[in-house]
Protein backbone atom coordinates (compact mmCIF):
# COMPACT_ATOMS: atom_id res chain seq x y z
CA UNK A 1 0.00 0.00 0.00
CA UNK A 2 1.23 3.33 -1.42
CA UNK A 3 1.20 6.21 1.77
CA UNK A 4 -1.42 5.62 4.53
CA UNK A 5 -4.41 6.56 3.40
CA UNK A 6 -7.83 4.76 4.27
CA UNK A 7 -10.52 5.34 7.53
CA UNK A 8 -11.24 2.22 9.55
CA UNK A 9 -14.08 2.25 12.38
CA UNK A 10 -13.71 -1.04 14.73
CA UNK A 11 -16.54 -1.80 17.37
CA UNK A 12 -16.09 -4.14 19.95
CA UNK A 13 -16.29 -3.71 23.39
CA UNK A 14 -13.19 -5.77 24.45
CA UNK A 15 -10.15 -3.01 25.26
CA UNK A 16 -7.47 -5.76 23.81
CA UNK A 17 -9.17 -6.32 20.80
CA UNK A 18 -9.31 -2.35 20.11
CA UNK A 19 -5.33 -2.13 21.22
CA UNK A 20 -4.21 -5.31 19.15
CA UNK A 21 -6.15 -3.93 15.82
CA UNK A 22 -4.93 -0.91 16.59
CA UNK A 23 -1.67 -1.51 16.75
CA UNK A 24 -1.50 -4.40 13.46
CA UNK A 25 -3.49 -1.47 10.91
CA UNK A 26 -2.19 1.83 12.59
CA UNK A 27 1.23 1.47 10.60
CA UNK A 28 -0.39 1.32 7.60
CA UNK A 29 -3.64 3.52 7.67
CA UNK A 30 -4.18 6.62 7.90
CA UNK A 31 -6.86 6.45 10.70
CA UNK A 32 -8.25 4.35 12.90
CA UNK A 33 -11.11 4.77 15.07
CA UNK A 34 -12.17 2.53 17.57
CA UNK A 35 -15.75 2.63 19.77
CA UNK A 36 -16.68 0.14 22.49
CA UNK A 37 -20.44 0.68 22.38
CA UNK A 38 -22.37 0.04 19.26
CA UNK A 39 -25.11 2.78 20.25
CA UNK A 40 -22.64 5.04 19.80
CA UNK A 41 -23.06 4.52 15.46
CA UNK A 42 -26.42 6.32 15.90
CA UNK A 43 -24.81 9.51 16.81
CA UNK A 44 -22.50 9.16 13.10
CA UNK A 45 -23.51 11.86 10.42
CA UNK A 46 -21.48 10.78 7.84
CA UNK A 47 -20.62 7.41 7.05
CA UNK A 48 -18.85 8.32 3.51
CA UNK A 49 -15.66 9.01 6.12
CA UNK A 50 -14.87 5.34 6.49
CA UNK A 51 -13.68 2.94 4.02
CA UNK A 52 -14.33 0.18 6.26
CA UNK A 53 -15.97 -1.33 9.53
CA UNK A 54 -14.80 -4.05 11.57
CA UNK A 55 -17.52 -5.15 13.74
CA UNK A 56 -18.19 -7.43 16.68
CA UNK A 57 -20.74 -9.82 16.87
CA UNK A 58 -21.95 -9.94 20.48
CA UNK A 59 -21.82 -7.15 23.38
CA UNK A 60 -24.02 -8.06 26.26
CA UNK A 61 -22.20 -9.94 29.18
CA UNK A 62 -22.71 -13.28 28.21
CA UNK A 63 -23.88 -12.87 24.56
CA UNK A 64 -23.14 -15.80 22.16
CA UNK A 65 -26.11 -15.80 19.55
CA UNK A 66 -24.40 -13.09 17.30
CA UNK A 67 -27.96 -11.49 16.99
CA UNK A 68 -26.49 -7.99 18.53
CA UNK A 69 -23.83 -8.22 15.48
CA UNK A 70 -26.81 -8.76 12.84
CA UNK A 71 -28.93 -5.82 13.96
CA UNK A 72 -26.01 -3.34 14.02
CA UNK A 73 -24.75 -4.70 10.25
CA UNK A 74 -28.24 -4.39 9.43
CA UNK A 75 -27.93 -0.53 10.89
CA UNK A 76 -24.92 0.37 9.03
CA UNK A 77 -25.91 -1.05 5.79
CA UNK A 78 -28.99 0.90 6.00
CA UNK A 79 -26.81 4.43 6.92
CA UNK A 80 -24.64 3.43 3.98
CA UNK A 81 -25.16 0.67 1.67
CA UNK A 82 -21.80 0.43 0.34
CA UNK A 83 -20.04 0.13 3.38
CA UNK A 84 -17.65 -2.78 3.83
CA UNK A 85 -18.44 -4.53 6.84
CA UNK A 86 -16.44 -7.52 8.33
CA UNK A 87 -17.80 -9.29 11.28
CA UNK A 88 -15.51 -9.95 14.16
CA UNK A 89 -16.31 -13.08 16.74
CA UNK A 90 -14.88 -15.55 19.27
CA UNK A 91 -17.31 -18.38 18.20
CA UNK A 92 -16.30 -19.87 14.64
CA UNK A 93 -20.03 -21.04 13.68
CA UNK A 94 -20.70 -21.18 10.26
CA UNK A 95 -24.55 -20.56 9.71
CA UNK A 96 -23.69 -17.60 11.90
CA UNK A 97 -21.27 -16.12 9.00
CA UNK A 98 -23.53 -17.07 6.42
CA UNK A 99 -26.38 -15.39 7.98
CA UNK A 100 -24.05 -12.54 8.44
CA UNK A 101 -22.98 -12.48 4.65
CA UNK A 102 -26.14 -12.80 3.70
CA UNK A 103 -27.17 -9.62 5.27
CA UNK A 104 -24.18 -7.86 3.32
CA UNK A 105 -21.56 -8.88 5.29
CA UNK A 106 -18.29 -8.38 3.64
CA UNK A 107 -16.07 -11.04 5.56
CA UNK A 108 -15.59 -12.83 8.54
CA UNK A 109 -12.69 -12.70 11.24
CA UNK A 110 -12.77 -15.45 14.18
CA UNK A 111 -11.36 -14.49 17.35
CA UNK A 112 -8.11 -14.94 18.29
CA UNK A 113 -6.76 -14.17 14.53
CA UNK A 114 -3.70 -14.62 13.08
CA UNK A 115 -2.11 -11.16 12.81
CA UNK A 116 -0.87 -11.62 9.54
CA UNK A 117 -4.66 -12.87 8.08
CA UNK A 118 -6.29 -10.12 9.83
CA UNK A 119 -3.95 -7.51 7.88
CA UNK A 120 -4.63 -9.47 5.23
CA UNK A 121 -8.09 -8.79 5.28
CA UNK A 122 -8.66 -5.63 6.01
CA UNK A 123 -6.61 -5.37 3.10
CA UNK A 124 -8.70 -6.58 1.11
CA UNK A 125 -11.59 -5.19 2.28
CA UNK A 126 -10.38 -2.12 2.14
CA UNK A 127 -9.18 -2.18 -1.68
CA UNK A 128 -12.89 -3.43 -2.38
CA UNK A 129 -14.16 -0.10 -0.88
CA UNK A 130 -11.43 1.83 -3.08
CA UNK A 131 -12.85 0.32 -6.07
CA UNK A 132 -16.20 0.52 -5.51
CA UNK A 133 -15.79 4.29 -4.99
CA UNK A 134 -14.11 4.32 -8.32
CA UNK A 135 -16.86 2.54 -9.77
CA UNK A 136 -19.92 4.67 -8.36
CA UNK A 137 -18.17 7.45 -9.48
CA UNK A 138 -17.49 6.02 -12.70
CA UNK A 139 -20.86 5.58 -13.08
CA UNK A 140 -21.75 8.91 -11.72
CA UNK A 141 -19.52 10.73 -14.22
CA UNK A 142 -21.06 8.16 -17.25
CA UNK A 143 -24.88 9.38 -15.82
CA UNK A 144 -23.98 13.37 -16.08
CA UNK A 145 -22.01 13.18 -19.33
CA UNK A 146 -25.33 11.64 -20.93
CA UNK A 147 -26.87 13.84 -19.19
CA UNK A 148 -24.78 16.55 -20.77
CA UNK A 149 -25.19 14.84 -24.37
CA UNK A 150 -29.03 14.10 -24.01
CA UNK A 151 -29.92 18.21 -23.06
CA UNK A 152 -28.04 18.90 -26.64
CA UNK A 153 -30.47 16.29 -28.14
CA UNK A 154 -33.88 17.45 -25.76
CA UNK A 155 -35.74 19.06 -27.63
CA UNK A 156 -37.33 18.28 -31.16
CA UNK A 157 -38.46 21.19 -32.51
CA UNK A 158 -42.09 21.10 -34.65
CA UNK A 159 -45.63 22.36 -34.63
CA UNK A 160 -46.90 21.24 -37.82
CA UNK A 161 -49.28 18.23 -38.21
CA UNK A 162 -46.60 15.79 -39.71
CA UNK A 163 -44.52 16.39 -36.37
CA UNK A 164 -47.53 15.89 -34.09
CA UNK A 165 -48.17 12.73 -36.09
CA UNK A 166 -43.97 11.85 -35.09
CA UNK A 167 -44.48 12.41 -31.75
CA UNK A 168 -47.48 10.57 -31.17
CA UNK A 169 -45.73 7.48 -33.01
CA UNK A 170 -43.06 7.95 -30.64
CA UNK A 171 -44.95 8.15 -27.84
CA UNK A 172 -46.90 5.33 -28.34
CA UNK A 173 -42.99 3.15 -29.44
CA UNK A 174 -41.41 3.97 -26.47
CA UNK A 175 -43.30 2.72 -23.63
CA UNK A 176 -42.70 -1.25 -25.65
CA UNK A 177 -39.34 -2.70 -25.91
CA UNK A 178 -40.11 -3.62 -30.15
CA UNK A 179 -37.16 -2.58 -32.51
CA UNK A 180 -37.44 0.53 -34.63
CA UNK A 181 -36.50 1.41 -37.84
CA UNK A 182 -35.91 5.24 -38.46
CA UNK A 183 -35.96 6.26 -42.34
CA UNK A 184 -35.44 9.67 -43.37
CA UNK A 185 -32.99 11.66 -45.09
CA UNK A 186 -29.86 12.59 -43.95
CA UNK A 187 -30.12 16.12 -41.44
CA UNK A 188 -33.98 15.08 -40.38
CA UNK A 189 -32.79 14.63 -37.02
CA UNK A 190 -32.88 10.25 -37.01
CA UNK A 191 -30.34 10.30 -33.98
CA UNK A 192 -32.70 13.36 -32.02
CA UNK A 193 -35.71 10.72 -32.64
CA UNK A 194 -33.40 7.91 -31.65
CA UNK A 195 -32.77 9.64 -28.75
CA UNK A 196 -36.20 11.00 -27.72
CA UNK A 197 -37.31 6.71 -27.62
CA UNK A 198 -34.91 5.81 -25.60
CA UNK A 199 -35.89 8.97 -22.89
CA UNK A 200 -39.05 8.27 -23.00
CA UNK A 201 -38.73 4.17 -22.51
CA UNK A 202 -38.10 1.83 -19.49
CA UNK A 203 -34.46 1.59 -20.61
CA UNK A 204 -34.33 5.88 -20.16
CA UNK A 205 -31.81 5.22 -16.95
CA UNK A 206 -29.37 3.02 -18.77
CA UNK A 207 -27.12 3.58 -21.49
CA UNK A 208 -27.74 5.06 -24.77
CA UNK A 209 -25.05 3.74 -27.31
CA UNK A 210 -24.79 5.08 -30.87
CA UNK A 211 -22.75 3.51 -33.78
CA UNK A 212 -22.40 5.20 -37.37
CA UNK A 213 -22.15 1.90 -39.32
CA UNK A 214 -21.23 4.19 -42.48
CA UNK A 215 -18.22 4.86 -40.66
CA UNK A 216 -16.46 1.71 -39.76
CA UNK A 217 -14.73 -0.15 -41.47
CA UNK A 218 -15.45 -3.83 -42.85
CA UNK A 219 -12.23 -5.44 -41.07
CA UNK A 220 -13.47 -3.61 -37.54
CA UNK A 221 -16.77 -4.15 -37.88
CA UNK A 222 -17.00 -7.56 -35.33
CA UNK A 223 -14.44 -5.55 -33.44
CA UNK A 224 -16.99 -2.29 -32.82
CA UNK A 225 -20.17 -4.14 -32.25
CA UNK A 226 -18.94 -7.51 -30.19
CA UNK A 227 -15.52 -6.52 -28.75
CA UNK A 228 -12.71 -8.12 -28.99
CA UNK A 229 -9.76 -10.34 -26.61
CA UNK A 230 -6.58 -9.39 -26.14
CA UNK A 231 -4.38 -11.02 -29.21
CA UNK A 232 -7.03 -11.35 -31.27
CA UNK A 233 -5.38 -9.92 -34.06
CA UNK A 234 -2.60 -7.17 -34.38
CA UNK A 235 -3.34 -4.17 -32.59
CA UNK A 236 -5.27 -6.01 -30.02
CA UNK A 237 -3.39 -5.05 -27.13
CA UNK A 238 -6.31 -5.35 -24.72
CA UNK A 239 -9.42 -6.83 -23.83
CA UNK A 240 -11.95 -4.72 -25.18
CA UNK A 241 -15.96 -4.30 -25.12
CA UNK A 242 -18.18 -4.02 -28.20
CA UNK A 243 -21.25 -1.89 -28.60
CA UNK A 244 -24.13 -4.47 -27.79
CA UNK A 245 -22.31 -5.44 -24.44
CA UNK A 246 -21.62 -1.45 -23.51
CA UNK A 247 -25.15 -1.08 -24.07
CA UNK A 248 -26.77 -4.16 -22.06
CA UNK A 249 -30.13 -2.92 -20.67
CA UNK A 250 -30.03 -0.16 -22.91
CA UNK A 251 -30.62 1.29 -26.01
CA UNK A 252 -27.95 0.65 -29.03
CA UNK A 253 -28.49 2.92 -31.73
CA UNK A 254 -26.93 1.58 -35.26
CA UNK A 255 -27.29 4.34 -37.64
CA UNK A 256 -26.49 4.07 -41.40
CA UNK A 257 -27.84 0.47 -41.23
CA UNK A 258 -27.90 0.37 -45.19
CA UNK A 259 -24.29 0.75 -45.44
CA UNK A 260 -23.60 -2.30 -44.34
CA UNK A 261 -22.70 -5.67 -46.96
CA UNK A 262 -24.11 -9.12 -47.00
CA UNK A 263 -21.54 -10.78 -44.97
CA UNK A 264 -21.52 -7.99 -42.34
CA UNK A 265 -25.65 -7.99 -42.50
CA UNK A 266 -25.53 -11.68 -41.38
CA UNK A 267 -23.17 -11.39 -38.64
CA UNK A 268 -25.74 -8.44 -37.03
CA UNK A 269 -28.31 -10.58 -37.61
CA UNK A 270 -26.94 -13.63 -35.95
CA UNK A 271 -26.66 -11.40 -32.76
CA UNK A 272 -30.17 -10.29 -32.75
CA UNK A 273 -31.39 -13.65 -32.71
CA UNK A 274 -29.42 -15.23 -30.18
CA UNK A 275 -29.22 -11.99 -28.28
CA UNK A 276 -25.39 -12.72 -27.44
CA UNK A 277 -22.06 -12.04 -28.96
CA UNK A 278 -18.39 -13.80 -29.41
CA UNK A 279 -15.98 -11.54 -28.65
CA UNK A 280 -13.46 -11.51 -31.63
CA UNK A 281 -10.93 -14.10 -30.81
CA UNK A 282 -12.79 -15.68 -27.91
CA UNK A 283 -15.41 -18.46 -28.15
CA UNK A 284 -17.28 -17.42 -24.98
CA UNK A 285 -21.00 -16.25 -25.60
CA UNK A 286 -21.97 -13.21 -23.94
CA UNK A 287 -25.46 -12.84 -23.62
CA UNK A 288 -26.65 -9.51 -24.39
CA UNK A 289 -30.12 -7.54 -23.31
CA UNK A 290 -30.38 -4.46 -25.87
CA UNK A 291 -33.35 -2.10 -27.52
CA UNK A 292 -32.30 -1.75 -31.06
CA UNK A 293 -32.96 1.45 -32.86
CA UNK A 294 -32.17 1.57 -36.57
CA UNK A 295 -31.49 4.12 -39.45
CA UNK A 296 -30.99 4.91 -42.70
CA UNK A 297 -31.60 7.08 -45.28
CA UNK A 298 -31.85 4.14 -48.26
CA UNK A 299 -34.42 2.44 -49.41
CA UNK A 300 -33.99 -0.93 -47.89
CA UNK A 301 -37.57 -2.81 -49.17
CA UNK A 302 -36.20 -2.17 -52.78
CA UNK A 303 -32.70 -3.20 -51.62
CA UNK A 304 -34.46 -6.31 -50.46
CA UNK A 305 -35.87 -6.58 -53.72
CA UNK A 306 -32.21 -6.25 -55.41
CA UNK A 307 -31.07 -8.52 -53.13
CA UNK A 308 -28.45 -6.21 -51.59
CA UNK A 309 -30.25 -6.22 -48.05
CA UNK A 310 -31.36 -9.19 -46.02
CA UNK A 311 -35.09 -9.82 -45.65
CA UNK A 312 -34.77 -11.55 -42.75
CA UNK A 313 -32.63 -8.75 -40.89
CA UNK A 314 -35.06 -6.06 -42.36
CA UNK A 315 -37.71 -8.12 -40.57
CA UNK A 316 -35.88 -8.47 -37.45
CA UNK A 317 -35.18 -4.46 -37.55
CA UNK A 318 -38.20 -2.64 -38.27
CA UNK A 319 -41.01 -3.84 -35.91
CA UNK A 320 -41.76 -0.61 -36.04
CA UNK A 321 -41.27 2.10 -38.67
CA UNK A 322 -40.71 5.81 -38.25
CA UNK A 323 -40.53 8.51 -41.13
CA UNK A 324 -39.01 11.49 -40.31
CA UNK A 325 -40.43 14.21 -42.79
CA UNK A 326 -37.96 16.17 -44.96
CA UNK A 327 -37.50 19.54 -44.20
CA UNK A 328 -39.65 21.24 -47.18
CA UNK A 329 -42.71 19.12 -46.17
CA UNK A 330 -42.56 21.03 -42.89
CA UNK A 331 -41.59 24.68 -43.75
CA UNK A 332 -44.17 26.13 -41.12
CA UNK A 333 -41.91 24.87 -38.40
CA UNK A 334 -39.00 27.10 -39.68
CA UNK A 335 -39.46 29.97 -37.64
CA UNK A 336 -39.51 27.91 -34.42
CA UNK A 337 -36.22 26.11 -35.77
CA UNK A 338 -34.82 29.49 -36.64
CA UNK A 339 -35.09 31.20 -33.19
CA UNK A 340 -34.08 27.67 -31.37
CA UNK A 341 -31.03 28.11 -33.41
CA UNK A 342 -30.64 31.66 -32.99
CA UNK A 343 -30.62 31.70 -29.28
CA UNK A 344 -27.81 29.07 -28.80
CA UNK A 345 -26.07 30.62 -31.14
CA UNK A 346 -26.25 34.09 -30.04
CA UNK A 347 -25.20 33.11 -26.38
CA UNK A 348 -22.31 30.58 -28.09
CA UNK A 349 -20.39 33.75 -29.94
CA UNK A 350 -21.31 36.80 -27.51
CA UNK A 351 -23.95 38.38 -29.73
CA UNK A 352 -27.34 38.77 -27.60
CA UNK A 353 -28.41 41.41 -29.09
CA UNK A 354 -29.04 39.93 -32.51
CA UNK A 355 -32.53 39.43 -33.64
CA UNK A 356 -34.10 38.43 -36.99
CA UNK A 357 -36.80 39.78 -38.91
CA UNK A 358 -40.21 37.75 -40.36
CA UNK A 359 -39.24 38.87 -43.75
CA UNK A 360 -35.63 37.32 -43.53
CA UNK A 361 -37.34 34.00 -42.38
CA UNK A 362 -39.95 33.69 -45.32
CA UNK A 363 -37.07 33.74 -47.36
CA UNK A 364 -35.63 31.08 -45.65
CA UNK A 365 -38.66 28.96 -45.95
CA UNK A 366 -39.06 29.81 -49.63
CA UNK A 367 -35.79 27.68 -49.86
CA UNK A 368 -35.85 23.80 -50.87
CA UNK A 369 -33.75 22.32 -47.78
CA UNK A 370 -31.78 19.51 -49.53
CA UNK A 371 -29.44 19.50 -46.11
CA UNK A 372 -32.53 19.74 -44.08
CA UNK A 373 -32.35 20.94 -40.51
CA UNK A 374 -28.46 20.40 -40.44
CA UNK A 375 -28.00 22.99 -43.05
CA UNK A 376 -30.71 25.17 -41.91
CA UNK A 377 -28.81 24.85 -38.30
CA UNK A 378 -25.01 25.65 -40.01
CA UNK A 379 -26.91 28.45 -42.23
CA UNK A 380 -28.09 30.23 -38.75
CA UNK A 381 -24.58 29.98 -37.29
CA UNK A 382 -22.87 30.99 -40.16
CA UNK A 383 -25.25 34.15 -40.21
CA UNK A 384 -24.60 34.72 -36.86
CA UNK A 385 -21.12 35.00 -37.39
CA UNK A 386 -21.45 36.83 -40.17
CA UNK A 387 -24.12 38.99 -39.27
CA UNK A 388 -23.34 43.02 -38.79
CA UNK A 389 -24.87 45.48 -35.91
CA UNK A 390 -27.97 43.84 -34.74
CA UNK A 391 -30.01 41.93 -37.49
CA UNK A 392 -29.66 39.20 -39.85
CA UNK A 393 -30.68 40.08 -42.85
CA UNK A 394 -30.80 37.41 -46.01
CA UNK A 395 -27.47 38.67 -47.51
CA UNK A 396 -26.22 36.92 -44.43
CA UNK A 397 -27.36 33.32 -45.65
CA UNK A 398 -25.57 31.36 -48.42
CA UNK A 399 -28.69 29.92 -50.24
CA UNK A 400 -28.15 31.67 -53.56
CA UNK A 401 -24.55 29.59 -53.86
CA UNK A 402 -26.80 26.54 -53.89
CA UNK A 403 -29.18 27.73 -56.59
CA UNK A 404 -26.31 29.00 -58.83
CA UNK A 405 -24.95 25.30 -58.78
CA UNK A 406 -28.23 23.98 -59.53
CA UNK A 407 -28.80 25.84 -62.45
CA UNK A 408 -25.23 26.73 -63.80
CA UNK A 409 -22.32 23.71 -64.73
CA UNK A 410 -19.57 25.21 -65.72
CA UNK A 411 -17.26 22.59 -64.63
CA UNK A 412 -15.70 19.60 -66.61
CA UNK A 413 -15.26 17.99 -63.10
CA UNK A 414 -17.32 14.67 -63.65
CA UNK A 415 -18.33 14.10 -59.98
CA UNK A 416 -19.25 17.87 -60.18
CA UNK A 417 -21.09 17.54 -63.42
CA UNK A 418 -23.04 13.98 -61.70
CA UNK A 419 -23.67 16.51 -58.58
CA UNK A 420 -25.43 19.53 -60.58
CA UNK A 421 -27.47 16.96 -63.10
CA UNK A 422 -28.77 14.93 -60.06
CA UNK A 423 -29.56 18.34 -58.22
CA UNK A 424 -31.40 19.61 -61.78
CA UNK A 425 -33.22 16.78 -61.70
CA UNK A 426 -34.48 16.94 -58.16
CA UNK A 427 -35.64 20.18 -58.50
CA UNK A 428 -37.51 20.17 -62.19
CA UNK A 429 -39.64 17.05 -60.39
CA UNK A 430 -40.11 18.64 -57.42
CA UNK A 431 -37.72 16.97 -54.99
CA UNK A 432 -39.36 13.66 -56.26
CA UNK A 433 -36.92 10.87 -55.83
CA UNK A 434 -38.70 8.31 -57.77
CA UNK A 435 -39.04 10.56 -60.84
CA UNK A 436 -36.29 12.13 -60.75
CA UNK A 437 -34.53 8.68 -60.61
CA UNK A 438 -36.48 7.80 -63.61
CA UNK A 439 -34.98 10.46 -65.57
CA UNK A 440 -31.54 10.44 -64.59
CA UNK A 441 -31.68 6.84 -65.73
CA UNK A 442 -30.56 4.87 -62.05
CA UNK A 443 -32.44 2.66 -59.79
CA UNK A 444 -33.43 3.94 -56.53
CA UNK A 445 -30.72 2.41 -54.14
CA UNK A 446 -28.45 4.15 -56.56
CA UNK A 447 -30.08 7.37 -56.60
CA UNK A 448 -29.70 7.60 -52.40
CA UNK A 449 -25.65 6.45 -52.24
CA UNK A 450 -25.20 9.30 -54.58
CA UNK A 451 -26.93 11.88 -52.75
CA UNK A 452 -25.88 10.78 -50.05
CA UNK A 453 -22.30 11.06 -51.20
CA UNK A 454 -22.51 14.57 -52.67
CA UNK A 455 -24.34 14.93 -49.44
CA UNK A 456 -27.63 16.35 -51.11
Amino acid sequence: MKGKEGNILIIDDDPDIQVTARMILKKHYRNIETIDNPKKLTHINNWDFYNLVLLDMNFSPGATSGEEGLYWLEYILKENPCMIVIMITAYGDVNLAVKAMRIGATDFIVKPWDNKKFKATVDMGFKLSISQKQLRQAESTKATLAQDIDQSYNQIIGNSKVMEDLFRTIDKVASTDVSVLILGENGTGKELVAREIHRKSQRSDKVFMNLDLGSISENLFESELFGHVKGAFTDAKEDRMGRFEMANKGTLFLDEIGNLNFPLQAKLLTAIQKKEVQKVGSAKSISTDVRLISATNMPLKSMVEEEKFRQDLLFRINTVEIHIPPLRERTEDIPDLVHHFLNIYKKKYNKNQLNIKNSSIKELQKYHWPGNIRELQHIIERAVIMAEGTEIRPKDFILNQKKNIETNINTLNLEEVEKQTILKALKKHNYNLSAAAKELGLGRTTMYRKMNKYEL
